[in-house]
């Protein structure tokens, strides 16, 4: 994928199911993370650009750094960013400034796994079992474009999914 917006999608989705019980922050700062080494590879003009970041065993290690450094990261970023009390949805979706372990555990590895198996569907050079195991039975399940607008209307659907969790819990309160 062209990088992270389009895996942001099912995260929404993630979110709007497990509400607190996942952070949407360390599931997005785990993107980024996965991305890092396909960008190198392209701006080097490689050959193969998924290597060992686009693994389960990668994708394993990168969950435990977007954990352990993420979570810190995403902990300020949320101390910085305050939205109006006036936008009652911003203030709701923040939450606390604080990310609770299991919600960044959630967010971490149901970011990278999710990663890597999206990436499986479409690129040839993603060996998702790598390496325990070469090859992927999954490459060109499903068109590229067709991976974007699948991520985009998954998106769409975590995004109204938001907002009605927001409103049921306001109304409850």
């Amino acid at each position: 994928m062209p990088f992270t917006p389009f895996h942001m999608g099912p995260g929404s989705v993630v979110k709007a199911v497990a509400g607190s019980s996942f952070s949407l922050m360390v599931f997005g700062f785990a993107q980024v993370a996965m991305d890092v080494q396909p960008l190198i590879h392209l701006l080097r003009g490689d050959g193969i650009v998924h290597g060992i970041s686009h693994t389960y065993f990668g994708g394993t290690l990168i969950g435990v750094f977007s954990l352990f450094v993420g979570r810190p990261i995403c902990q300020v970023l949320l101390r910085v960013w305050v939205p109006s009390p006036k936008d009652r949805f911003l203030v709701w979706l923040h939450g606390p400034p604080a990310i609770r372990w299991p919600s960044a555990v959630s967010g971490a590895f149901v970011g990278t796994y999710s990663h890597v198996f999206l990436d499986s569907t479409i690129h040839s050079d993603v060996q998702p079992f790598a390496p325990f195991a070469e090859g992927n039975s999954m490459a060109g399940l499903i068109s590229f474009g067709g991976l974007h607008l699948l991520c985009l209307g998954i998106g769409l659907l975590g995004m109204l999914g938001l907002v009605v969790r927001h409103l049921t819990e306001s109304s409850a309160s």
